[in-house]
């Protein structure tokens, strides 16, 4: 299908991918076929579309700025709207009545459709951004496993004979088939990790609370990401080691006084390794598809691309890393260039038309 943007604007000099989720808004610039600018910001988008127009207010300029654009969402699950139909249809008026110049609204395996076709495809548009990243990658590496760790859940997409392969489409299916794992390095609560803890000699349960989430066992871990973080702490306070482990302290009913630095650095680690066992179990599945060669490498996207490394050696596969495979496409080392891929990849795909059969 012959993208909305191409018609307006045959040659775009400026392209904008967006990637509008239900806790982040990312936004990538690319001119002249290169990656320029890129940014990620908080958005409450289940406060309803005026937290989507806050943080659009505080984005860069340029992300303002007359250019075509390129959409993909995730945000229309979130609670404001009735359906994820009636989400498609209100992301999709909001881009086409905020964003300066034309909009295409991406559709998966559909390719982009305009604004106003958005509800009629809303089942093609639904949280379809895993499909431009893997479509994307697809034209650089023709078999790989992608997985994108992001700060609240995970896709893992087999990319076969350089196309997106996976044998789900939804999220329900890709929850079915181990291609959608909802785990995230920031926002997921340790209680969806595990039930019991090793501490001081014995093996605890856990308080069923949402007092600490990943990202206070990647700070103390020291593995998170500068930034990566952009929502508020499970009790509202700071976001030190220190605070971090005090948080944590509270999933074993304890305060961190009860502990050492040493004990408390255990503690997330056995978190750490529960949501990275997750992702391996995953990993395994897809990769014993009788279509995945033995030497597909994994590729690591998102906040949590640290943990992609560590599940590739854990899996004894190569690790190729997101902005390496895009990197004569992305001009210096913009930040967040691996956090945005999706929005990146909208980008990319609607600035320049897909490689004919014989091109692969």
């Amino acid at each position: 299908m012959r993208s909305p943007l191409a018609a307006a604007l045959p040659h775009p000099a400026r392209t904008i991918g967006w990637d509008l989720g239900g806790v982040h808004v990312k936004a990538a610039l690319v001119e002249g076929g290169v990656v320029r600018a890129v940014v990620q910001a908080p958005c409450p988008l289940w406060r309803g579309l005026p937290a989507l127009d806050d943080t659009f207010a505080g984005l860069p300029d340029w992300a303002r700025g007359e250019a075509a654009h390129a959409v993909t969402m995730t945000g229309e699950l979130t609670d404001c709207f009735a359906d994820r139909t009636d989400g498609v249809a209100q992301l999709a008026g909001w881009a086409a009545g905020h964003l300066s110049g034309a909009v295409a609204i991406y559709a998966g395996r559909a390719g982009f459709v305009a604004a106003a076709e958005a509800e009629a495809n809303a089942a093609a548009i639904a949280s379809a951004n895993w499909h431009a990243t893997a479509a994307l990658l697809g034209r650089h590496v023709p078999d790989a496993l992608l997985v994108d760790v992001g700060s609240t859940t995970s896709d893992l997409i087999p990319i076969v004979g350089g196309r997106a392969a996976a044998a789900g489409y939804g999220d329900a299916e890709r929850l079915e088939t181990g291609e959608l794992v909802y785990t995230g390095v920031v926002r997921t609560p340790l209680l969806a990790l595990a039930d019991h803890a090793p501490f001081q000699g014995r093996r605890t349960r856990l308080m069923a609370e949402t007092f600490s989430h990943a990202a206070d066992v990647y700070r103390i871990t020291g593995d998170l990401p500068e930034g990566a973080d952009q929502q508020a702490s499970g009790d509202g306070k700071g976001k030190s080691v220190t605070e971090s482990e005090t948080r944590l302290a509270r999933m074993i009913g304890r305060d961190r006084g009860e502990g050492t630095d040493e004990a408390w650095r255990a503690l997330a680690r056995h978190f750490a390794e529960a949501q990275l066992r997750l992702l391996h179990d995953a990993a395994a599945g897809l990769l014993s598809r009788p279509d995945m060669p033995a030497a597909a490498p994994l590729i690591a996207c998102g906040a949590g691309a640290f943990l992609v490394e560590a599940l590739a050696q854990r899996l004894g596969r190569r690790c190729l890393a997101f902005t390496a495979v895009l990197a004569e496409r992305i001009a210096g080392r913009p930040d967040w260039a691996s956090t945005c891929g999706p929005a990146l990849a909208v980008a990319l795909l609607s600035a320049e038309p897909a490689p004919t059969k014989e091109a692969r």
